[in-house]
């Protein structure tokens, strides 16, 4: 599969997307700076997420509209004023994908209800992402899949149920490319609590390319994701985390992007696949090797002996598995120390 440009699977490099969020913190100058050190990381793809605060949820500050837990990064905010803090603009939308578009990176969006797919078409997005909590909006995953443009989708917390229905929702409205993203909606989330060997499994089980939408902290477990297979890697990120925001605590800095791009494009590139024997690049080594040569100077008719044959480097003689075969045997011809052994050189005991 294609999006835009870039091919997307197994026998590409992985496609790395940087997810903007709410890290511009209510600011477009500050934004388009997140785009620009995106695009100098090596990112290919920027993604931000849109919907209002009013399409996410009641203005409400109590109950379950209110954050208590203690473990959240968000404790003490209404979920209202949360995404008042964290949404993007929809006027900043087109500025920041014309300057990720100029700097050669894919800008996509998140959408969380129709109205944002209907404003998403007319900016002309090439795909579209799913969030983990929105797995089960099969209305909106069928709407997403009407337009049949590639499709992200993250699966924290889904059953395997919930993700085979929301394939089928998608396949069944038109979208033909999907991705799926490993994903563990903690934030930040723990390798330990990460389980990316799902991974293959999450292939064979639906068809569909596989990513991880990535939580943790570091590069490590994009890394390892991409030995398994992921193709597409999302993780968040920020000029800075030092100078805060909703999701900065968990975003990546500019040089760790850097090193995420590298790192994973190195990663696929030492998958290859599945040989034995010396590659062309490693021939030249073969000669290094252990074989048997003599250790003293001999006369024709000498015996070889422990005293005068060794297996050591290089690599031109016989393989050391002979040196019981030819203890005893002896030398046609007269030879010197540093002689490698070889079948010629050898006469009867």
């Amino acid at each position: 599969m294609r999006i835009a440009s870039r091919e997307i699977g197994r026998h590409a490099r992985p496609f790395v997307i940087a997810e903007m969020s709410g890290n511009h913190n209510q600011s477009l100058e500050r934004a388009l700076a997140i785009v620009d050190a995106a695009a100098d990381a090596g990112a290919h793809a920027l993604k931000v997420q849109t919907y209002t605060a009013d399409t996410m949820t009641l203005d409400l500050a109590r109950d379950e509209f209110f954050i208590e837990d203690t473990g959240s990064l968000w404790k003490g905010k209404s979920l209202y004023a949360l995404y008042q803090e964290a949404h993007t603009p929809w006027d900043w939308h087109a500025p920041i994908f014309e300057r990720a578009r100029a700097r050669g990176m894919i800008p996509f969006s998140t959408p969380f209800d129709e109205t944002a797919v209907d404003f998403l078409e007319s900016l002309g997005v090439d795909c579209y992402k799913i969030a983990s909590f929105e797995l089960i909006d099969l209305p909106l995953i069928r709407r997403v899949a009407a337009t049949g443009k590639p499709l992200i989708m993250s699966t924290g917390m889904a059953s395997v149920a919930e993700i085979q229905d929301a394939v089928d929702a998608a396949r069944a409205s038109g979208a033909r490319d999907i991705v799926l993203l490993k994903c563990t909606s903690t934030y930040p989330a723990t390798p330990e609590n990460s389980n990316i060997v799902t991974i293959p499994h999450l292939r064979a089980m639906t068809g569909c390319e596989v990513g991880l939408s990535d939580h943790t902290m570091g590069v490590g477990v994009a890394v390892a994701a991409v030995a398994l297979g992921a193709t597409v890697i999302e993780k968040h990120f920020t000029l800075r985390r030092a100078d805060g925001g909703v999701d900065a605590a968990f975003s990546l800095e500019p040089e760790e992007m850097r090193a995420l791009v590298v790192e994973t494009e190195r990663a696929w590139l030492g998958l290859g696949q599945v040989r034995y024997g010396p590659t062309e690049a490693e021939r030249a080594s073969l000669r290094f090797r252990r074989s048997l040569y003599l250790t003293r100077d001999l006369k024709a008719g000498d015996s070889l002996s422990p005293d005068n044959v060794r297996a050591i480097r290089p690599g031109h003689g016989l393989p050391p598995k002979f040196l019981d075969v030819v203890l005893g045997l002896r030398v046609a011809r007269d030879v010197k120390r540093g002689t490698p052994v070889t079948w010629d050189l050898l006469g009867g005991k």
